[in-house]
């Protein structure tokens, strides 16, 4: 992990969202040398799932060495921003730092978007960064460090990353081009760069959206902390970067990123909007232009050999013997499955009824998530060969219906692996 060197010491970071997660680890970070943090967030009781307020942050940063001003502050809300600014000011002579971190996120398609989901997610990643980021401006720009971090992604046009759930791309593409515009409007002034990570990164919302045993494939909030502080350090000229945290730190000298891991040594999932398999983004435009063909390991990954006879029923069948109480307790959920090819046709799987139950045909209790794919890759996904992230990620998989439901599915997906 990066050291602390105490360059921080007596800053002040104005952090959105720092009750909880990748927020408040970069806010433990700094504290570490020294800092002041104002920790801008809504959260003042604890969610039965989300543990962690403002309050309890502010005991956190304090325990470590740092000083500490819970804010009140909705995003949506100018007044509260205006305010907690206000407060920072007067308690700690003014802001060295922006974190742009607060964000509102749907996975789910156009037609399954409400408006006021969408409104959320615009008006919290877009417009909230770009009033906090307007309100801190004319104090950063008195700072020797200033610098706005916004914990958004690279600008990765490809339609892979839109296709799927285009309202939440757009309002955290807003984020960052908000780095793309105020970094050239402030130049010299103020650093303005955007951080996202390479892989998942594990916190309690990610446990209450995937559910148990989702945070073996992610990396700890330190990785997203040690890249942050990483540049902070660096002067006001590196300005306008969209950075990968794991690139980032390579080039501190870090090797070992086994420490970063929950589990080390279990593979990881891929984040969103980082194109870690060319094969899957480039598989259409290589059709389309008539590309030579993929290397020789691209042809493995994409192969679609032809599917055992039975192979959908047969997976059905070794389904049912894995199904419990416990199981069906966890998960709560009835899936629908819409396959197309050989052994396709409607199946469901029951985890929400008695002991559960699955097979052809349509459920007898009211459907709570809707997958359509070939049967091919249902079975391939099943049988740990197709990662159901990477399979939605890449329009293999569509999803209908309650998204943290059908992450949950995954848990099962992986009891499977060994059995198909």
């Amino acid at each position: 992990m990066l050291p602390n060197t105490g360059k921080l010491a007596g800053c002040t970071l104005f952090i959105t969202g720092a009750s909880r997660g990748i927020g408040k680890a970069i806010a433990l970070k700094a504290a570490r040398d020294g800092a002041n943090i104002v920790i801008a967030a809504k959260t003042t009781q604890a969610h039965p799932k989300l543990p962690g307020t403002i309050y309890t942050a502010a005991e956190e940063i304090e325990a470590v060495g740092g000083k500490a001003l819970p804010c009140v502050v909705d995003v949506r809300d100018e007044q509260q921003i205006s305010d907690a600014v206000e407060k920072a000011v007067q308690k700690f002579g003014g802001i060295d730092v922006l974190v742009n971190n607060a964000s509102a996120i749907s996975l789910t398609n156009t037609l399954e978007t409400p408006t006021k989901r969408v409104d959320l997610m615009m008006s919290v990643n877009t417009r909230g960064t770009y009033l906090t980021s307007k309100a801190c401006i004319p104090y950063l720009k008195k700072s020797k460090i200033a610098h706005i971090l916004n914990l958004s992604p690279p600008l990765n046009l490809n339609p892979i990353w839109f296709k799927q759930h285009c309202a939440y791309t757009i309002a955290k593409y807003g984020m960052s081009m908000c780095v793309l515009g105020m970094a050239e409007e402030f130049k010299g002034e103020i650093a303005v760069n955007a951080l996202w990570p390479k892989t998942a990164i594990h916190t309690a919302a990610m446990d209450m959206l995937g559910g148990s045993g989702i945070e073996s494939q992610c990396r700890k909030a330190d990785i997203i902390a040690d890249a942050a502080y990483s540049i902070f350090s660096k002067p006001k000229s590196f300005t306008g970067n969209f950075i990968i945290d794991e690139n980032l730190l390579k080039e501190e000298g870090i090797k070992n990123f086994d420490v970063y891991a929950v589990k080390p040594g279990h593979p990881l999932l891929p984040d969103f909007f980082v194109d870690e398999y060319p094969e899957l983004v480039t598989k259409e435009v290589e059709k389309q232009q008539d590309a030579a063909p993929p290397a020789k390991d691209w042809k493995q990954y994409l192969q679609q050999p032809k599917l055992a006879a039975g192979a959908v029923e047969e997976t059905f069948k070794i389904l049912k013997t894995a199904l419990s109480e416990d199981i069906v307790k966890a998960t709560q959920a009835v899936y629908m499955f819409e396959l197309s090819g050989e052994d396709g046709g409607t199946w469901y799987l029951d985890l929400k009824n008695n002991g559960g139950t699955a097979g052809s045909g349509h459920p007898s209790e009211p459907v709570d998530v809707v997958m359509t794919m070939t049967t091919s890759d249902f079975v391939k996904m099943f049988s740990g060969k197709l990662k159901p992230a990477m399979a939605f990620m890449s329009g293999k998989l569509k999803i209908k219906g309650n998204m943290a439901l059908a992450i949950k599915l995954e848990r099962l997906m992986t009891q499977m692996n060994s059995r198909l």
